[in-house]
């Protein structure tokens, strides 16, 4: 178990004394540790006294700590029995880590705490089921398949639960994993004894609209509850967005988000992976350096670059086996002289040791991921937090350069949870159908305390379902249909509590073990010669396709593997993001160094835009032959999106929209321009939306077709950006030749 570090000493209060006894007993002595931290005092009376509660602070700002402490002081004092805390977490992951160090904590009241998610056996789940844990640590999605199992007795099992913790709760709240916690808490709250005030506590690193994310994380109760933010020394700022300028915080605020010296962080350009892991082989020799990357693809191939440098190399993603990233964490975390490559399952708080350097490859897509990163470092005594940007193209240059410029102003993306989420709302009127075997048809809102948008506002979802066969209906009662056991039902309806869908991978096996999972489009695109892939930083030759199991047996190669996956993400870019971009080729420069290759290509990017920015408005631009217009409307591009189909025949449907510009008619001139804009922002269409895109929505196959177009259009606009981008001037002109 990894020690929590120990907090500087603080100015002297009584209201550690507030905490139970032993537990205090145990602060003083066990971890010996001088006093809490800022944080961990300002949480003991609130959260003592039941409140609802949101906790921020910076990665290793013993936020953990902060709610544990007071919650197990209640336990105690209140002798709660039975599972009466659930611990939730994002990722198995982060649960194993959480899982020894919460243990010891409940020991030392002699109570339990547990893990309970996909990889645990049925023979353990089986005893925790006989023998209840205080703590229980799991994911909501094993928490729902807790509530749907037949071999749960949900309603006697969490009974008695009082509080629960949501770790890393912006990275539920921004995507469909946050409407399904919302929704199963809401029915948690149902099957809990009568009169139970369930707390609810939600511990994060970086959010910019933290007093909305606390009233969402209520749910049903919010404006009925108390309700904090527990963050000291942060400024609560209105979060930023086309209409309001960057978040501004003090300078005391940005030390507690984490923000390190300016030196500390430095932005550099490479070209190319090959000349990272040079650059990466060169630097700081001796030292633990975690790197990230944007996609799998980039990890496997600088991982293989690193290793035929000499350089000892792990690498985490998701597609590794289990076996494979942990044994590859547990290396990093025992070595020295070795570097970590990893996609962003390492960027929540999933401890690998004391780490000396973070270095991002091109940038995140957030500032707020950019703050967890750089959270990993300076965590010793002496230590400050780091970061050195490798840049691999004149894009990722000017990104991170606007992410940093972001990030100097004290910017921090607010937390929003994607709009209309009705496929969710589908999935959840299946799963208590499921949970409960039969519900009223006049009275199932009433499973989610009347929270939306699972209210009365579903109505006509609750018909479609009936009308296509997932729910029967008979005698006022809705269950299970002959739909849904047809599309959910294998595997005891296991799909049903999995929001996303996963892309097909196939398992790539050699021998027995498991070495992970490949994108299938390398097991069928034509190749000379053998077929080879790149998995966990290694080469591999195929051997054998097992096309039903979905299986693919390798052995060893010495070079010459591939590596691909498709990605889930859009590669969407916010307007804010995109307006510090342009902002960087009108001539910012972030309050960071840059090397000279830095400099010298970020000025000749600069150059090359001269056309395509201007701090007067945006720019419509026509090739000198004629056959490119082009709408440098640096929105974004979700905005984009939205004036393309705004647009109409004015635009260029079939070109790829870019989050800077989008593509225009050969034959628009200034005139049919101001005539067909005249008063676009008051017609602002919805993007449209492919068959393709409806696929990789989960649950989409449950709802009318123009419900789940709906959905997804809605979320893949911007309306006030496109609104904002329309109102600003636009200026005409022409490439010279």
């Amino acid at each position: 178990m990894t020690e929590p570090e120990p907090p500087a000493p603080t100015d002297g209060t009584d209201v550690v004394d507030l905490l139970h006894p032993v537990v205090l007993h145990h602060i003083v002595n066990t971890l010996q540790w001088p006093g809490l931290r800022p944080l961990q005092e300002a949480a003991v009376e609130p959260l003592l006294a039941g409140s609802d509660a949101l906790l921020l602070a910076p990665t290793a700002g013993g936020k953990t700590e902060a709610a544990a402490f007071p919650v197990l002081s209640r336990m105690a004092a209140e002798n709660w029995q039975g599972t009466s805390v659930l611990y939730l977490c994002p990722l198995k992951a982060l649960l194993n880590n959480l899982a020894p160090r919460l243990d010891a904590y409940t020991g030392w009241l002699g109570r339990r705490a547990t893990v309970w998610h996909g990889d645990i056996p049925e023979s353990r789940r089986n005893r925790i089921r006989r023998e209840r844990p205080d703590v229980l640590l799991t994911t909501p999605e094993s928490l729902e398949a807790m509530l749907v199992s037949v071999r749960t007795d949900h309603r006697a099992f969490f009974a008695g639960v009082r509080t629960i913790i949501i770790d890393e709760v912006h990275a539920f709240a921004g995507d469909d994993r946050g409407w399904h916690l919302l929704a199963v808490l809401e029915r948690l709250r149902r099957i809990i004894d009568a009169g139970t005030a369930l707390q609810v506590i939600g511990l994060s690193a970086t959010v910019g609209n933290p007093q909305e994310l606390v009233r969402w994380l209520q749910g049903s109760r919010a404006g009925h509850r108390p309700a904090r933010v527990i963050a000291p020394g942060l400024s609560a700022a209105p979060p930023g967005g086309p209409s309001s300028p960057p978040l501004a915080i003090s300078a005391q605020a940005a030390a507690t988000r984490g923000a390190p010296p300016a030196g500390e962080i430095e932005l550099d350009f490479v070209g190319s992976v090959s000349n990272a892991a040079k650059v990466l082989a060169a630097l700081h020799p001796g030292e633990k350096r975690l790197v990230f990357c944007d996609s799998k693809k980039t990890v496997e191939e600088l991982g293989q670059t690193l290793r035929s440098l000499g350089v000892t190399t792990f690498l985490s993603h998701a597609s590794l086996s289990v076996d494979e990233r942990r044994r590859s964490e547990e290396a990093f975390t025992q070595a020295r002289d070795c570097v970590i490559v990893s996609t962003s399952t390492l960027e929540l708080g999933i401890d690998v040791g004391d780490l000396d350097r973070v270095i991002q490859i091109n940038a995140p897509a957030t500032v707020a991921s950019f703050l967890q990163r750089l959270g990993r470092t300076g965590r010793r005594p002496g230590t400050t937090r780091n970061c050195l940007f490798l840049a691999l193209s004149e894009d990722a240059l000017v990104h991170a350069a606007g992410l940093l410029l972001l990030w100097g102003r004290g910017w921090v993306e607010p937390v929003v949870p994607p709009p209309e989420p009705r496929h969710i709302v589908a999935q959840q009127l299946l799963a208590s159908c499921l949970q409960e075997n039969r519900v009223g048809d006049q009275t199932w809102a009433d499973e989610w305390n009347g929270l939306a948008p699972f209210d009365r506002s579903a109505e006509p979802l609750v018909r479609h379902l009936v009308r296509m066969g997932y729910l029967d209906s008979d005698g006022g009662m809705l269950f299970i249909g002959p739909e849904a056991e047809r599309r959910f039902g294998h595997r005891h309806f296991a799909e049903l509590t999995a929001v996303f869908t996963a892309a097909p991978e196939f398992t790539v096996l050699s021998g027995r073990d498991e070495i992970g999972r490949t994108d299938p489009v390398l097991l069928t695109d034509e190749v000379e010669g053998p077929r080879m892939l790149l998995l966990a930083g290694r080469s591999w030759r195929v051997t054998h396709i097992d096309w039903k199991r979905r299986r693919c047996f390798v052995e060893p190669a010495d070079r010459g593997g591939r590596a691909r996956w498709l990605t889930s993400s859009d590669g969407s870019v916010s307007f804010t993001m995109t307006r510090a971009m342009r902002e960087v080729l009108l001539g910012a420069d972030p309050a960071v160094p840059l090397t000279r290759r830095a400099q010298e290509r970020l000025a000749a990017v600069r150059a090359d835009h001269f056309h395509a920015v201007h701090p007067g408005g945006t720019m419509i631009v026509r090739a000198a032959d004629l056959t490119d217009v082009r709408w440098w409307t640096w929105a974004g591009t979700h905005a984009n999106r939205t004036l393309t189909a705004s647009l109409g025949d004015l635009a260029d449907p079939l070109q790829a929209t870019t989050a800077a510009s989008l593509r225009l008619r050969t034959d628009l001139t200034p005139q049919l321009w101001k005539s067909a804009t005249a008063h676009l922002e008051s017609r602002l269409c919805l993007p449209h939306v492919t068959d393709e895109a409806l696929a990789g929505l989960k649950f989409s196959t449950a709802l009318p077709r123009r419900l789940a177009e709906a959905t997804l259009a809605t979320r893949r606009a911007d309306l006030p950006a496109a609104a904002a981008v329309l109102r600003e001037p636009v200026r005409f002109t022409l490439l010279p030749a």
